[in-house]
This record gives structure tokens, C-alpha cells and sequence, in this order.
């Protein structure tokens, strides 16, 4: 596993998590101790995390974290997020759950006719300023991990509105359905599944088969999932049977995008 690799996932790990400890990581990651430690080390000098003895504790700004982890996203879930946003009609109304992919969707919808809701402040603070969206934030107790918005308040604003489609990361995926780390942040997503008319999962394929604290819903209740070329046949073929639409990124998507995810970074 590259640098790169590693502290992305180390990134995630610490956001879904909280806090994590050192030989957690180091028993994740199947590096060293000295090698994690220098990512640890290299995350927190850029505010991506904060160092902690023992381990690591995702901080509380939101806003900057979420923009500092974008140089840290991978290529493939960079293309998961345009390929999202390609299905995306001019006109729609689009619900976007909070996360760091959500948030590379979000990015590639700047300049698009659309009304976005959102409970996520990154993904807002993004899109305020965009004149061809209109914008509707959901409000709620606001994730100091995260910067989303969840619980009851934020379930009873959903009950009251609709959309044609939710895009929605997740912490993991089993042949049981979708996980996520936070009970109160996956009331509030079942509340966003029953809002949609149509619900686009964006996971790349390190999701499958890894399971987090609490169940969101069955695998049948999404319409369809955006992930990378890695998702092998044993996945496929469950998705298949759960009535799943699969929409992959291909390794030669990947090869020829490069050039344009690169300025995309710059940008």
C-alpha cells in the first residue's frame, strides 16, 4: 500500500471512528509501527487529524478537514463522483448525504442546473456561492466529527420534503445491507431513503464486505451503486440478486482520466 493509500484510509478510519488507536492502524494497514506513526505524524501537520498518545482523533472543523482530505482522496473515488454527478439530469432535486465522497459529487455539480439539499456544512459551504443552484440546507445537532447535521430535528425536516434522488456514502457493506458508525446518523439517513424516489450508493470497493456499528437498511433498498473496478465477482453477483444496478469505473476510465483529475486538484 502507497502513502497516499494509506493515509486516506487512515483518514477515514479516524472520522468514522473518532479516535483510533496506534496498533489498530498498524494491524489494519499492515505496516509498521514507525511507518504509521510518520503518517500520523504527516496528517496532523496538515489539520487533517489530530495526534493523540496512543493513536489519533479526527478534529472538529469540518470546513477545513473536509477540504484538506480532498488532496487525499483516491482516483477512484474522484471517478465514482464524476460518474455520479454524470447521471445527474439539469432539473433535478438532488439529496446529498454528508461524506467525502458526497462531497467530490458535490464539486462536479458546481455550474449545474439543480436544487441540492444537504445536512452536510462542507457540501454547503461549497455550494452556497453556486448561482445556477439552489440550495437548501437541513439543519439539525451538527456532527462536530463530520460537520452534518442529524437527529430528530433534522428527521422531521426530511419528513417534509422530497426528492428524485439521494446520493449517500456508507460506512460498509455486507450480504446483510449498509453500515454506518453513528445510530444517529443512520436515523437520519433512513429518513432521507424514504424521501428519494431513488437512491445512488457511492462506495468505492474497499466498503464490501466490512461492517460498522449500526445497520442502515438492505442491500434491495438501493437503486444503484457507483464503485470502482475492484469489486470482484462474489459482489457482483450479490448485487445482482438484491436487484442492485451497478455502475463501475474502470481501470482504463481511470488510465485516461488522470490528466483531468489532476487539474481538477489543482483547480
Amino acid at each position: 500500500m502507497i502513502a497516499d493509500e494509506r493515509r486516506s484510509r487512515i483518514l477515514r478510519l479516524t472520522e468514522e471512528q473518532g479516535f483510533i488507536s496506534l496498533q489498530t492502524l498498524v494491524n489494519d494497514l499492515g505496516a509498521s509501527e514507525s511507518t504509521v506513526r510518520r503518517d500520523l505524524e504527516f496528517l496532523h501537520a496538515a489539520g487533517q487529524i489530530q495526534r493523540t498518545r496512543g493513536g489519533a482523533s479526527f478534529p472538529g472543523d469540518p470546513g477545513a478537514d473536509f477540504d484538506a482530505r480532498r488532496s487525499l482522496a483516491s482516483v477512484e473515488k474522484q471517478l465514482i463522483a464524476r460518474r455520479t454527478a454524470d447521471l445527474i439530469g439539469d432539473g433535478e432535486t438532488v439529496l446529498l448525504d454528508g461524506g467525502t465522497t458526497t462531497l467530490e459529487v458535490a464539486r462536479h455539480l458546481c455550474g449545474r442546473s439543480l436544487q441540492v439539499l444537504t445536512n452536510s456544512l462542507p457540501i454547503a459551504q461549497l455550494l452556497m456561492n453556486q448561482p445556477e443552484i439552489e440550495l437548501i440546507f437541513i439543519g439539525g445537532f451538527v456532527y462536530p466529527k463530520t460537520g452534518v447535521a442529524l437527529g430528530q430535528l433534522s428527521v422531521s425536516a426530511l419528513r417534509a420534503i422530497h426528492a428524485t434522488r439521494l446520493i449517500m456514502g456508507t460506512g460498509g457493506i455486507t450480504e446483510d445491507g449498509l453500515f454506518n458508525s453513528n445510530s444517529l446518523l443512520v436515523e437520519t439517513e433512513r429518513q432521507m431513503i424514504e424521501a428519494s424516489d431513488r437512491f445512488t450508493l457511492v462506495a468505492d470497493s474497499s466498503k464490501f464486505g466490512q461492517r460498522a456499528l449500526s445497520h442502515l437498511c438492505d442491500l434491495m433498498m438501493v437503486d444503484e451503486i457507483v464503485t470502482d473496478s475492484g469489486l470482484d465477482n462474489h459482489w457482483r453477483q450479490a448485487l445482482q440478486q438484491a436487484q442492485v444496478s451497478i455502475e463501475e469505473v474502470a481501470a482504463d476510465q481511470a488510465l485516461a482520466s488522470m490528466a483531468d483529475l489532476q487539474s481538477i486538484s489543482e483547480s
